[in-house]
């Protein structure tokens, strides 16, 4: 079990996190002031709903498209990518097996007192049917992005992990070789395969322990090649940022927004449906897709409610965007979204 929590940083580490503009001698901190404070009176009433009021907050047994890899023979140059519930991409792009916060366990609480179950069976051996993985990317170490038992098969047919700063540590505590990790400061970015990748700031935090709360970064990602320029969002509240990302980095053919797992105790670090279509239209995004949703149910709303309420702010707003269902493939220009949810 200890070896979930991963690594505390070391000195050299801390070093390093210092010659970052947004590290402020002892933690990494947001763009703008964020707070996370939770009263204690509301304590009580907080844990009651959130262990003992379940209805309709979970999904049981969602159903998960097999992965079919004859479905990539004919090899595209253009984004094609598959879903599996919560923030876990599976991405080809340019030729090249590309996966996102693939977090594919059963538990996204596993050092907690209770299991925070995931709606879908046995997940995590979808990653033995992938083909090999040219490159990994860590969003943040927050148990539902970073998964040790996720990291542990990808570990012998991945290679080459991009991370947020501070993130690495963990993953060479888990065995990863240290010469295929490359960490990234947001607006850093690099080249891989012709696809230039930058990681981009969001509202939140990170911390697998008690006491590594904020030690390593936060963000998102974008892939930008000549036919194509993707954003994932990355988990966040709602900020200024969204509209220098569009002004930076924009515009975007596509986007996967984080939506899900909100709660008004943290609202400045998740958004508000309504608030992930806002963030979409502030970045100049012209099509885009819920994520973080349909997962776990780690906040007190329903299950189904944030792609509903999503779907509704953006048929409003007239902003593109498509529901697949987890394990289907799609690609920036698809278009046959079902209202797969509410025939689970």
């Amino acid at each position: 079990m200890r070896k979930q929590f991963g690594a505390k940083p070391s000195k050299n580490e801390i070093e390093k996190y210092s010659k970052s503009e947004y590290w402020n001698g002892t933690i990494f901190e947001n763009l703008e002031e964020t707070s996370m404070d939770f009263l204690l009176s509301n304590m009580p009433k907080f844990l009651r709903k959130q262990f003992c009021e379940k209805e309709g907050r979970e999904a049981k047994s969602l159903s998960v498209v097999p992965f079919d890899s004859e479905l990539f023979i004919n090899t595209h140059q253009s984004m094609q990518s598959i879903w599996y519930g919560h923030s876990a991409i599976y991405m080809q792009l340019k030729n090249k097996n590309i996966l996102i916060d693939p977090m594919f366990g059963s538990d996204a609480a596993p050092i907690a007192p209770f299991k925070v179950k995931r709606f879908s069976d046995s997940t995590l051996t979808i990653i033995d049917s992938f083909p090999e993985i040219d490159l990994v990317l860590i969003s943040h170490d927050h148990y539902d992005h970073l998964d040790y038992e996720s990291i542990l098969k990808l570990k012998e047919k991945t290679k080459l992990f991009y991370v947020a700063l501070g993130v690495k540590r963990h993953l060479v505590s888990w065995g990863i070789p240290a010469d295929i990790i490359t960490e990234f400061n947001w607006w850093e970015e690099s080249v891989f395969n012709g696809i230039k990748i930058t990681f981009t700031p969001t509202r939140h935090f990170s911390g697998r322990g008690l006491t590594d709360r904020a030690k390593s970064l936060w963000g998102g990602w974008v892939f930008n090649t000549e036919e194509e320029n993707i954003w994932f969002s990355g988990d966040s509240g709602y900020g200024t940022h969204f509209k220098e990302i569009g002004e930076r980095l924009g515009p975007f053919d596509f986007a996967f927004m984080e939506c899900g797992q909100y709660n008004e105790n943290w609202h400045q670090i998740h958004m508000y449906p309504e608030e992930s279509v806002q963030a979409a239209i502030d970045a100049k995004v012209r099509n885009c897709m819920p994520v973080h949703w349909a997962g776990f149910a780690l906040a007190q709303h329903a299950w189904k409610e944030p792609v509903e309420r999503f779907s509704e702010k953006a048929a409003t707003e007239k902003l593109n965007f498509i529901t697949p269902k987890m394990g289907e493939l799609f690609s920036a220009n698809f278009t046959d979204s079902l209202k797969w949810w509410e025939m689970e």
